[in-house]
């Protein structure tokens, strides 16, 4: 195997090397300013004030408050420029746009020192995000007694601070906040990553009588999966038991004999629906998670299935199905919906399950309803689409060209 070749080869030597790593890191933090001016630039030239009459229209462009109180708002739509120029999703670059924001009207010792390199933007943006939620004379508190040592700050004494001026100036939002830290209690599934084996992350922290009763039910529904012939360890079956109680699969009777409670099976079942796709190399995959699992996951979920098993033939994302009229039909909805599995919008991340059906080619306009010209849009990229000047191609089957007001080109790949 042949060894990459240097990039810079005519540097000899550790010292050279570092030399170069230093000159390179500061070239970095020159641009990385340069770019967070940049970003306050471009929310100056789109001010909230400069919106026409047009923005009255329900839908249309609005005004976005990306930073604190007093800062000034933007035009809602100017977001979308900005996140394609600098490679940020939507809700990412609203950040860093907010941030900046946030800095260069809130903070304005802070922006200084930023600004004179003195303290690296990652770290003034970490301050911007707890100063957002501060009245403007808080964010001025913080900005006075924390910017002097903001290049070597902890985060717990930016904590404090902020907390302190919040309890100064705003004693009401203090409260609230401490009210709700008092009741740590949640209880979360991620659903955004699905293992191979088709399992996920739960975590919580629950009430003491809660967590009690749920340990108790967790270890019975195990010990009643095992008298029922389960084999697998006891982590596995308290695992499959969890499922099951929140089915209704399982339900623990009470123990009024001596006998070990049995499982009592409710109505509740789980229903399983599986899309099968017989086209792109019959690949099977669930459908709600948008994750391939293994075929042996499949089966065992449908031996355990205690609701209806579906099979929905989706038999090729590539037919072109078509319906008069505006409205889609439940099967050319559900082809554009596992054709695209999100947002058609460049670095736009969200599920297509929760955004609009769009005709790429306006059904005023002539535009069909069909497989070719229904994309899905998430709200916020369609009213861009329709009130905001911005023009969509598809290209190819999963291929679009979006063309901003400005004439500049992106392309998505779905």
């Amino acid at each position: 195997m042949a060894a990459t070749p240097l990039v810079h080869p005519d540097l000899d030597g550790p010292r050279a090397l570092l030399a170069a790593l230093e000159t390179t890191q500061s070239e970095l933090d020159r641009h990385e300013i340069a770019k967070f001016e940049l970003a306050v630039e471009w929310a100056t030239a789109h001010p909230a004030d400069g919106l026409d009459d047009a923005a009255t229209i329900d839908g249309s462009e609005g005004e976005l408050a990306i930073a604190g109180p007093g800062a000034p708002l933007v035009a809602e739509f100017c977001i979308a420029d900005f996140v394609l120029a600098v490679g940020l999703t939507t809700d990412a670059g609203r950040s860093y746009l907010g941030d900046a924001v946030e800095i260069r009207h809130r903070l304005p010792r802070l922006w200084a020192r930023v600004i004179a390199g003195t303290v690296p933007v990652w770290r003034a943006r970490r301050i911007a995000a707890h100063t957002r939620s501060l009245p403007a004379e808080g964010a001025d508190h913080v900005d006075k007694h924390l910017a002097p040592l903001a290049h070597r700050l902890s985060w717990a004494q930016l904590e404090r601070t902020v907390e302190a001026a919040r309890a100064t100036f705003d004693p009401i939002e203090a409260e609230h906040r401490r009210l709700l830290a008092a009741d740590g209690r949640f209880c979360d599934v991620d659903t955004t990553q699905v293992s191979l084996d088709g399992t996920m992350a739960v975590r919580g922290e629950l009430d003491l009588a809660d967590a009690l009763d749920l340990d108790h039910a967790l270890s019975e529904g195990a010990q009643q999966l095992a008298d029922l012939g389960c084999t697998e360890t006891l982590d596995v079956r308290r695992a499959m038991a969890a499922g099951a109680l929140a089915r209704g699969d399982l339900m623990l009777q009470p123990d009024t004999t001596s006998e070990p409670p049995r499982p009592t099976p409710t109505r509740r079942g789980r229903e399983l629906v599986i899309y099968t796709h017989l086209s792109e190399g019959a690949l099977a995959g669930v459908e709600n998670t948008r994750s391939q699992v293994l075929v042996a996951q499949v089966e065992s979920w449908c031996a355990t299935a205690t609701g209806p098993v579906t099979l929905r033939p989706v038999l090729d994302l590539t037919e072109h199905l078509e319906v008069p009229g505006y409205t889609t039909s439940p099967r050319l909805r559900e082809q554009v919906l596992l054709t695209h599995p999100t947002c058609v919008f460049p670095g736009c991340c969200r599920p297509s399950r929760g955004c609009d059906l769009d005709h790429a080619i306006a059904w005023a306009d002539g535009g069909p309803t069909c497989s070719c010209n229904l994309v899905p849009l998430c709200r916020f990229h369609h009213r861009l689409k329709t009130h905001g000047g911005w023009t969509l191609h598809r290209t190819g089957h999963r291929h679009f060209t979006w063309t901003s007001p400005h004439g500049r080109t992106y392309t998505r790949h779905t």
